[in-house]
């Protein structure tokens, strides 16, 4: 695995749920402008999106885990 992946990962275990959900409105946030600019032929970023898909799932994911355990 990427060292940059395994480090984001061990951030978000670290998080409490309240900053989760604030990196979570920010993932989307970013999705949604990459997705505009990828739409208005403004960027090429292609693969940026696609991370930032897979981080959102890894968020959820961890929001999930976090909340099955209170």
């Amino acid at each position: 695995m990427n060292s940059k992946l395994i480090e984001y990962k061990n951030k978000l275990k670290e998080m409490d749920l309240e900053n989760l959900e604030k990196e979570l409105l920010n993932s989307k946030k970013e999705l949604f402008s990459l997705r505009f600019l990828l739409a208005t032929n403004q960027s090429q970023e292609f693969s940026k999106i696609k991370i930032i898909k897979k981080n959102v799932a890894r968020i959820k994911t961890f929001i999930t885990q976090k909340n099955k355990k209170v």
